[in-house]
C-alpha cells in the first residue's frame, strides 16, 4: 500500500536552465510537505544523476541550451531497462506536450505555474511512480516463485511426489492466505474440482476428454488459479468497498500474471500435462460461456474444460464464503446462482452435474471451513 507519508518523502529532480523556476518549483513542494527535492540547472548530467539516485520523479524543463528535454528523454530510455520514464515536463509551448508524452514523459505542467496544479499533477504522478517499482518489486517475488516452482516441478505428473504436492500447494497459499480467513479454499475448490470432472465424465461427449490423469491434474492444478494475486497490492485486494474500474482492471491482470508465472515452468517442462492444465486454469477460470468473462472474453467450448469446471467450483465457494467485503451466502442462495448462470457464465451440462452433486458439495464445504 502508498501512502501520503511514502510520496511526500519521494526522491524528486527538478532541472530547468533557469534558478528562478527552480526556486519556484522547489518552494511549491517544500510547502507542501515533500522533502526530498534536489535540482540541477544542467541537463547533461541528469542521466548520471538518475543512476546514482534513481529517482522518483524528474520534473523536466524541455527547452534548455545545449540539451533540451527531448534529448534529456532519449538518454533516461537507454538506462531505463523496465522503459519507464519517471518524467513531468515543464513547458509554455502547447505544441510541445503531445510530442513529450510521445517521446515518454508521463504528464506535463504549465507555464506559468498554477499552485494547485503544481501540487496535484506531481501527487498523482508519484503516487502512480511508486506503485510501479512495487509492482516490480512484486515481478521479482513472481520470478522467485518461478525457480522454486522449477525446482519442485517434474516433466512428468506422476513423478511429482506428495511432499512436492504439497510445496506447490503453499505456494498457492502465498495469494489465498491474503483474502481467505480459513485458509481452505484452495482444498474444497480441488474437490469440487474433482467431483464435477468425475461427474462430467460420464456424460458420452467427455468419456474420451477425461480420463484418470485429466482428474488426477485437475485435482493438483486447481490450487494455482490465483497464484497471480500475489502480484495483487492489498489496497486492492482487500478493499472492503466495491472496486473502482481501475482497481477492477489491476485485479483481473491476476490471471494474466498466474499465467505468466506457470508458462516459465511449462517452457523448461513443456510435456508436463499438469502444468499444462495449471496455466490454462489460472488464465481461464474467469471467462464466461456467453463470453462476457476476462482476459480474452473466450465462449463457450472456446474454454478449457479445466477452466469451465473450474469456473463453478470457484464462484460456488467465493458465495459460500466470507470475504472482507461481504457476507456468505447460503447454501441455497449459492445454488440458485450457479443455477442462474447456466449458459452465461457456465456450461449448462456442467451446471447440471453440479445440481446432481449439490448435497456433496454442501458437505464438503461445511467439512473444511476451518483447517
Amino acid at each position: 500500500m502508498i501512502t501520503s507519508t511514502d510520496i511526500y518523502h519521494a526522491n524528486v529532480l527538478i532541472v530547468d536552465d533557469q534558478q528562478a523556476n527552480i526556486s519556484l518549483l522547489t518552494r511549491i513542494l517544500h510547502n507542501a510537505g515533500y522533502v526530498s527535492i534536489t535540482s540541477t540547472q544542467d541537463p547533461c548530467v541528469v542521466c548520471a544523476l538518475h543512476q546514482q539516485h534513481n529517482y522518483d520523479l524528474i520534473l523536466l524543463d524541455l527547452q534548455m541550451p545545449g540539451m533540451d528535454g527531448f534529448q534529456v528523454m532519449d538518454g533516461l530510455r537507454e538506462i531505463e531497462k523496465d522503459g519507464y520514464l519517471p518524467v513531468l515536463v515543464v513547458t509554455a509551448e502547447p505544441a510541445h506536450k503531445l510530442r513529450a508524452l510521445h517521446a515518454g514523459a508521463k504528464d506535463f505542467l504549465s507555464k506559468p505555474f498554477d499552485l494547485a496544479e503544481v501540487q496535484a499533477r506531481v501527487y498523482n504522478m508519484l503516487e502512480v511512480r511508486l506503485l510501479q517499482k512495487k509492482t516490480k518489486h512484486y515481478s521479482l517475488a513472481l520470478e522467485a516463485l518461478n525457480h522454486d516452482l522449477q525446482q519442485i516441478v517434474q516433466a512428468q505428473v506422476r513423478e511429482i511426489s506428495d511432499a512436492q504436492f504439497a510445496t506447490i500447494m503453499a505456494l498457492s497459499k502465498l495469494a489465498e492466505v491474503r483474502d481467505d480467513d480459513t485458509g481452505t479454499h484452495l482444498e474444497r475448490t480441488r474437490i469440487f474440482c474433482q467431483l464435477l470432472a468425475q461427474q462430467v465424465r460420464n456424460r458420452p461427449a467427455y468419456a474420451a476428454v477425461i480420463d484418470e490423469a485429466f482428474i488426477d491434474n485437475i485435482f493438483h492444478a486447481s490450487p494455482l488459479h490465483d497464484i497471480g494475486k500475489v502480484a495483487i497490492r492489498d489496497a486492492i485486494l482487500l478493499k472492503p468497498g466495491k472496486l473502482t474500474p481501475e482497481e477492477f482492471a489491476i485485479i483481473k491482470t491476476h490471471t494474466l500474471l498466474g499465467a505468466a508465472t506457470l508458462q516459465s515452468v511449462h517452457d523448461r517442462y513443456p510435456q508436463n500435462a499438469f502444468i499444462t492444465m495449471g496455466i490454462q486454469v489460472a488464465r481461464a477460470h474467469h471467462e464466461k460461456w456467453d463470453g462476457s468473462g476476462y482476459p480474452d472474453g473466450l465462449v463457450a467450448e472456446a474454454i478449457p474444460l479445466c477452466a469451465q469446471i473450474m469456473a463453478v467450483a470457484d464462484v460456488y465457494d467465493a458465495l459460500r464464503s466470507a470475504r472482507c467485503y461481504k457476507q456468505a451466502f447460503s447454501h441455497l442462495q449459492g445454488c440458485e446462482i450457479i443455477v442462474a448462470g447456466s449458459g452465461k457464465h457456465f456450461a449448462p451440462w456442467i451446471v447440471d452435474d453440479f445440481v446432481t452433486l449439490e448435497e456433496q458439495f454442501e458437505r464438503i464445504h461445511a467439512e473444511n471451513m476451518h483447517e
